[in-house]
This record gives C-alpha cells, sequence and structure tokens, in this order.
C-alpha cells in the first residue's frame, strides 16, 4: 500500500515538472511577448527591470510618464554587454527599438533622482519579436514540397501589422491613463481650493462681526460711563 502511495506521488510530481517545462519551452520559443506594466517610482530612486531578447530578435520599449511632480522621467538601456545603448533624458515619454545580434538580457532602468520629493507612475511596455521564425517556418513548408510562399508573405505582414497596432494600443492606453490621473489632480486641486476660499470668507466675515460687535460694545460703555 506505501508503495502504491509512493508511485502515485512520483506520477504527479513528474507531471508538474512536464507541464513547467512545456510552459517555459513555449514561452522561450515564442514568435513574440508582449508586456506592460505600471510601476511606482520613489522620490531619488532609480529602478531596473531585466527582458531576455533571443538573438536576431527586435526589442522595442516604450516608457511614459502617468502621474506624479512634473510628470518626467528618465529612461536609459542597457545591452547585454553592458553597453549603454540609449542615454537617459529627462522627459515626459520615451521609446527605443532595435535589433539584438548577440541576444542575451537587456536592462531597461528608470530614473528618478532628479525628483527629491514626488514620487511617479510610469507606465512601461516591452516586446519582443522575432521575424526570423518565419523563415523557419517557410523553409519547413518548402521541404515538405509545399509552394505557400504567397500566404507565407502575407502572414509575416499581417503579424508585423498587428504587432504596430498592439504598439499604438500601448501608447494610447497609456495617454488615456495620464490624462485620466491629470483630470484626478485637477479635481482634488479644484475642490481643495474651493474648501480654502469657504474658510477663507468664513474666517473673514465672523472677524468682521467680532470687530463690528466690539466698535458698538465699546460706544456703549463710553455712552454709560458718561450717564453715571
Amino acid at each position: 500500500m506505501a508503495s502504491h502511495w509512493m508511485f502515485v506521488g512520483v506520477s504527479i510530481f513528474l507531471s508538474v515538472l512536464t507541464v513547467a517545462a512545456s510552459e517555459d519551452w513555449a514561452f522561450d520559443n515564442a514568435p513574440g511577448i508582449a508586456m506592460e506594466y505600471k510601476v511606482h517610482i520613489d522620490a531619488g530612486k532609480e529602478d531596473c527591470y531585466y527582458q531576455y531578447v533571443h538573438p536576431s530578435a527586435t526589442i522595442y520599449v516604450n516608457m511614459q510618464v502617468l502621474k506624479g511632480g512634473d510628470g518626467m522621467a528618465g529612461m536609459a538601456i542597457r545591452n547585454p554587454k553592458g553597453e549603454i545603448v540609449h542615454p537617459y533624458s529627462w522627459k515626459q515619454s520615451s521609446e527605443y527599438e532595435e535589433v539584438s545580434q548577440t541576444g542575451g538580457y537587456y536592462a531597461v532602468c528608470i530614473d528618478n533622482q532628479f525628483s527629491r520629493f514626488a514620487a511617479k507612475l510610469i507606465n512601461l511596455y516591452i516586446t519582443t519579436f522575432r521575424y526570423d521564425l518565419w523563415e523557419k517556418y517557410t523553409q519547413e513548408l518548402e521541404d515538405l514540397d509545399i509552394s505557400v510562399t504567397n500566404f507565407t508573405h502575407s502572414i509575416k505582414g499581417v503579424d508585423e501589422h498587428i504587432h504596430n497596432i498592439l504598439l499604438f494600443q500601448s501608447q494610447a492606453r497609456a495617454k488615456e491613463s495620464r490624462d485620466f490621473q491629470l483630470l484626478i489632480s485637477n479635481n482634488n486641486y479644484v475642490l481643495y481650493w474651493s474648501v480654502l476660499q469657504c474658510i477663507a470668507i468664513m474666517a473673514t466675515g465672523a472677524l468682521q462681526v467680532y470687530f463690528v460687535r466690539k466698535l458698538f460694545s465699546t460706544d456703549m460703555d463710553a455712552k454709560s460711563g458718561r450717564r453715571a
């Protein structure tokens, strides 16, 4: 009985390892991967994020400041050799794209060190895609003596258009989020300023009433003193 349960446990463990390995293989061999994050960068800090890029694959990075301080931040990108391929530039949005020849891990660093007091909310969009896989698929079809070159080129064109649409949607979502955050900030500013004005008006009115009553009280005391 014990050996039976041990066999069941080993089978479940091997099944989990097989599923995890298949998921990792699918992720590593995917023609394209797109990821979008909203990250919080504290005042005076710098955060770096790392993305693996296959050899001959294209990496695209887009950064937009959604909220905080002057609405600007810096973005720098280092290639797998540690070289800065995109230097820091203090601005509201920044983007970079290149074809990686050797592949490896790219470092995307968001800098908020120039802002000493205000934290920033950043929209970060990273995508990698491999056009060389289409050539691999074409070669496989040619090996099978299937003449679908035009179809393959059409599919490749569709993939490029879809990638461009995804980039446009990412930028549109980032701008929408920034406008929404700006709307909330303006609403809070108007609300707080209105409350402050109401308090100032009430305080001014109370002060005027106090001085008027004080004036009449002084006149009444003077008249009472003369009568006495």
